[in-house]
């Protein structure tokens, strides 16, 4: 109660909230509790609202017996009236001034870079521990932010999308409904919402685009709506969410965006009613749902359409004619007229597409990122016939026998029968009505001859195969005789795909399974081949035609079940994920039996993969096969709970894993397809199923008993697990890599496994606000998953010089823009322009961890080359600063010389990167390298010249700056200077008495009193030295080394204990503050 007592107090004395002075509160006797009824900003204001309550509310009170009915009854009328209020507000919500307030406001109180674009914020309230704050929530492109001001007591909240793990709704006994936001292990709650949906689903949308940009490059790449984190608004999110459940649930070519909503009726003729529901219509389609998706749904393609008529009856209606002499009559349609015009101007213009496109090329995506491939002649694939199959295996291998029929053939001439009948019914064809009794006749299987065709159509397969015509074919025409990583892992998996079926014991069936996935191979690189794929082709190609097999290949792998089949799996784990969650909702006692989740992930993985394939006799897994082509992945969850309840008692009482997958597998061989018209020798569970004496359970039975039991879930709850969990799923990736990384690079730095933790954090959260208000971000376009762990997050020089600034000891430095380009130039041994964590922190473990030695002997490379270049920046008002453009310029210089015996380095030494060929001996020979390394001999290290050390001299001088002994350690320094320089003179006289090199010596120490303020820089030599010079003037390490342990004050400098910690807990705090003024 004191929680919620303060939370009324913050909402009354937070000064955002502006609240009136004027309020009429209800209260009901006895209760201490007061409902806040209405509120106005003057007397006159707050008398209206007391007259409206006396006509409206008041006369109603007296027919109620008890206080605590009228209570409930005045909260249920001022609920209704502020969701009435509402639904005008949203119509009103774009408006200029009150979102310029806001954006003043956010700007102002979070303080972000004023390139972080503000959606759109709320009014809630966040709960610190047990009390609740009153404020502002703002979501952003990039970040989700708090602000409450409350007697003086400042509350801010920061966090970035892409650092959240988990976003969900929660109801405990405190909050009735909250949001709950989990980021880099710590809790946060945000209540008091007043549209509590809307809010979550935005935050939900704008968490899942960060995690698509910044972690799954290859997701994001093959959605390009959203790519310009700028243009994101709330209009535009929310549009884009209604687009994709559009797409999603009418099957339709990713291409395709919702345009239009009408609420209207369809009349269903065959049942002579009309249904309401909404006509969505999109740039070639028009598609109906009834308000009950389940009763039924129309998609009709602008293609087939022949006319759109409007009637002149009050009804309002349009009708809709298309080939096959069908019409569809849509009732009161709202603005008739205009939609009459515009869907008659779609029409023409699909019809003029129609007859002028007659030839389809291949997308320019596929043919830009297969050019790359190498392509040779494929020595090791020979085909027998280049001829496309224009036949189904399975008619090929297995004709029905039309003479003789036994009882299992006749009940398939049943099911033809009854399919026969709702074609006649509800139309055949991509226009046809699907209602309940569509689904129901899908769960008791689809006919052979039926199912290549119905597959097509309820996957929309059908619709891209008419779109495009000669597609297929040209695709296989150009794969065909390429040679790459995919076509080697087909060729090696193309006898392990169904190898007791006939139709791939023979050069037909393996011919065509080749081209299938060697043209998807090369249609979409980024996914390539994957195990599991084979497999699933095989069945398709036994029940298809090869063309049509391609394309309901082309519609699971990227719209059925998007991101399934890469090299991370994440969509099949993210589904796993669901999943679990569903057996914790619907099988608690199982979820309380197993210690470990995990199990279920690790069992059902195939099932996802492969539809049940790999675990179910053909002849059963082409049931469920026909479930998912019609329901989507909630058939294969419906179907893993229906399994796991069937087996619920012998599933409690094993003690361990094993004996419960041992369990699982027996249970998979007895399941049979009792309706099945298959030959025996081609079942394949028919004969151990004679010899079991275990219980047969039949595929129909199954599916049957999934629909009853769990068909009340719903498409949109699997669309907000999938959204939900696939935070989860990818921060847990993440973490993963984090572990790999640290544990390589622990190996070789002093520093402790908790700061590399931090500082690991710090260098990725640089690369991504790097990108976080770019179109295309370099360091993105480097980020591969499939790559080692130490190479997917690389950082650039522009990248580095920020953390150089926050993190090095040096940074103070006068010249601390070069030092960090040196370095950057030192630690880019591949010359790539890029920098890995590995390479990064081992300077900043020298910097801050290294020994007198280690650090001099950093300070001495940073002025040699390859990482020394003279600088000089173009702005002289800037003085030593370096603009972007300068310091890319300068990071990049001497690169060209050595690109090609880098690249012939690289290929002889180096495995491949990407998806090419993998050199396991190139692998293992750099391995061995690393492992051989000793500790660089400072005796190999080059000689510094005298416009070297010059630099050299002055990094010293500005190192020592505003230090405590800067007098002592410029005396020091000016002391070691001229004692080299005399030495050398000595040297240079015993072999050249001419030369003078008191010029030199004055140049030098008359730098060092003045320190890094002085006129150094004037007598410093702007161009290179001659080669005469640099020959004759030179110092090697272990000279400069032993001039300067010589002084104790600039022993004492470098020995000085450093404390990282520290300094990595400021720059946690600061780093997004600096990018302000970067």
């Amino acid at each position: 109660m004191l929680g919620l007592l303060v939370g009324t107090l913050d909402s009354v004395l937070d000064s955002t909230a502006k609240v009136a002075p004027f309020r009429i509160l209800h209260q009901t006797p006895d209760s201490q509790v007061y409902l806040s009824i209405a509120c106005g900003a003057n007397r006159e204001e707050i008398t209206k609202h007391w007259d409206w309550l006396e006509q409206n509310i008041m006369k109603t009170l007296s027919v109620f017996d008890s206080n605590e009915d009228i209570t409930n009854f005045v909260q249920g009328k001022i609920r209704g009236l502020i969701a009435e209020e509402g639904k005008d507000s949203f119509a009103k919500e774009d408006d200029p001034e009150k979102f310029r307030e806001a954006l003043l406001k956010f700007e102002k109180s979070i303080g972000l870079p004023e390139q972080e674009k503000l959606v759109t914020y709320y009014s809630c309230s966040y709960w610190k521990g047990r009390v609740p704050c009153q404020g502002w929530l703002y979501l952003s492109t990039n970040f989700l932010s708090f602000y409450s001001f409350l007697l003086g007591s400042e509350i801010k909240l920061i966090i970035s999308w892409d650092a959240v793990s988990k976003l969900e709704k929660t109801s405990t006994v405190i909050l009735t409904e909250s949001i709950h936001v989990c980021s880099q292990g710590e809790d946060h709650y945000f209540s008091m919402f007043l549209h509590i949906n809307e809010t979550y689903l935005l935050m939900e949308q704008l968490a899942n685009y960060a995690i698509k940009r910044l972690f799954d490059k290859e997701t994001f790449d093959n959605d390009p709506v959203l790519d310009d984190p700028l243009q994101i608004t709330k209009r535009g999110l929310e549009y884009r969410a209604h687009s994709e459940q559009f797409k999603a649930f009418f099957r339709l070519p990713k291409e395709e965006t919702l345009k239009e909503v009408h609420e209207c009726f369809l009349w269903v003729p065959f049942s002579h009613f009309s249904t309401h529901g909404k006509m969505c219509i999109s740039d070639n389609y028009i598609c109906f749902a009834s308000q009950d998706g389940n009763l039924c749904s129309v998609i009709i393609p602008l293609r087939e359409v022949l006319a759109v008529d409007k009637t002149d009856d009050p009804n309002r209606s349009v009708i809709i004619s298309i080939k096959g002499k069908t019409a569809f009559r849509f009732n009161e349609v709202k603005d008739f007229d205009q939609l009459v015009a515009k869907l008659r101007l779609k029409c023409r213009a699909a019809s003029t597409q129609c007859d002028v496109s007659t030839e389809v090329a291949i997308s320019s995506d596929a043919t830009g990122q297969c050019g790359h491939l190498e392509e040779q002649p494929l020595t090791c694939q020979k085909e027998c016939s280049k001829t496309v199959n224009t036949e189904a295996l399975m008619t090929v291998f297995h004709p029905q026998n039309l003479e003789n029929l036994d009882s299992k053939m006749l009940k398939e001439k049943m099911k033809e029968q009854s399919w026969n009948i709702l074609f006649s019914e509800c139309g055949r064809g991509v226009s046809m009505f699907r209602t309940k009794k569509t689904r129901d006749l899908v769960v008791r299987g689809i006919p052979e001859t039926l199912r290549g065709e119905l597959w097509m159509l309820f996957s929309g397969a059908v619709n891209d195969m008419a779109t495009n015509p000669g597609y297929y074919a040209e695709v296989v025409e150009q794969s065909l005789g390429t040679c790459n990583l995919a076509t080697e892992e087909i060729e090696r998996d193309l006898r392990r795909s169904l190898p007791e079926h006939p139709a791939f014991q023979s050069d037909t069936g393996i011919s065509a399974l080749r081209r299938v996935l060697t043209a998807y191979a090369y249609r979409n690189p980024k996914i390539g081949y994957c195990q599991a794929m084979n497999i699933l082709t095989s069945v398709l190609l036994l029940y298809a035609k090869e063309e049509e097999a391609f394309w309901l290949l082309v519609a699971v792998c990227e719209r059925m079940l998007p991101d399934y089949f890469n090299r991370r799996i994440i969509g099949a784990l993210v589904d796993q994920a669901v999943f679990e969650e569903l057996i914790r909702d619907h099988l608690p006692q199982l979820t309380e039996h197993m210690t470990d989740m995990t199990f279920f992930s690790s069992v059902s993985l195939s099932w996802f993969l492969t539809l049940f394939i790999s675990v179910l006799p053909i002849e059963s897994a082409v049931n469920v096969v026909d479930c998912f082509f019609y329901d989507g992945i909630k058939a294969i969850l419906q179907l893993g709970l229906a399994i796991l309840d069937y087996n619920l008692d012998k599933l409690l009482t094993c003690k361990d894993d094993a004996e419960a997958v041992t369990a699982l597998n027996r249970f998979f061989d007895n399941v049979i397809n009792k309706d099945s018209p298959l030959p025996s020798n081609v079942q394949q569970g028919s004969n151990i199923n004679e010899k079991s004496s275990h219980t047969k359970v039949d595929i129909t039975d199954l599916i049957k008993e999934s629909n009853e039991k769990y068909g009340s879930i719903r498409y949109e709850d699997i669309h907000s697990m999938r959204c939900r969990n696939r935070l989860y799923v990818i921060q847990t990736l993440e973490e993963t890599t984090k572990q790999n990384v640290l544990r390589v690079v622990s190996q070789d730095v002093k520093m402790t496994l908790q700061e590399l933790d931090e500082l690991y954090v710090i260098f990725k959260k640089e690369l991504f606000i790097s990108c976080y208000w770019y179109l295309s971000c370099p360091g993105l376009k480097h980020h591969d998953p499939s790559l080692s762990y130490l190479e997917q997050y690389q950082i650039d020089c522009q990248q580095f010089r920020v953390l150089y600034h926050l993190l090095s000891p040096w940074a103070h430095s006068a010249n601390r823009d070069s030092l960090a380009l040196w370095t950057f130039r030192l630690l880019d041994e591949n010359s790539d322009c890029l920098i890995n964590f590995k390479e990064f922190s081992s300077a900043i473990d020298i910097m801050y961890n290294g020994s007198f030695t280690e650090k001099l002997k950093l300070l001495f490379k940073l002025h040699i080359p390859p990482a020394y270049t003279e600088v000089m920046s173009k702005t002289s008002s800037k003085g030593d600063e370096l603009s972007t453009e300068e310091l890319l310029y300068f990071s990049q210089l001497q690169v060209s010389k050595h690109a090609d015996k880098k690249e012939a380095e690289s290929g002889k030494n180096t495995p491949e990167k990407g998806k090419g060929k993998i050199d396991i001996q190139a692998y293992l020979s750099q391995w061995q390298d690393e492992l051989l390394k000793k500790e660089e001999n400072i005796k190999d290290l080059p000689r510094m010249n005298q416009s070297q050390f010059i630099q050299f001299s002055k990094t010293l001088y500005n190192l020592f700056h505003e230090d405590p002994e800067e007098e002592s350690l410029y005396q020091a320094i000016a002391i070691v200077t001229n004692l080299l320089l005399r030495m050398e003179e000595v040297g240079r006289k015993l072999h050249s008495p001419t030369s003078s090199a008191k010029e030199f010596s004055s140049t030098a120490c008359d730098s060092g009193p003045r320190g890094p303020e002085g006129n150094a820089d004037s007598n410093v030599e702007k161009g290179p030295s001659s080669p005469r010079e640099e020959h004759q003037w030179s110092f090697a390490f272990e000279q400069i080394l032993a001039s300067l342990l010589n002084e104790p004050a600039l022993v004492r400098f470098f020995e000085r204990p450093l404390d990282l910690k520290a300094k990595i807990e400021n720059v946690k705090s600061s780093q997004l503050r600096s990018r302000t003024k970067v």
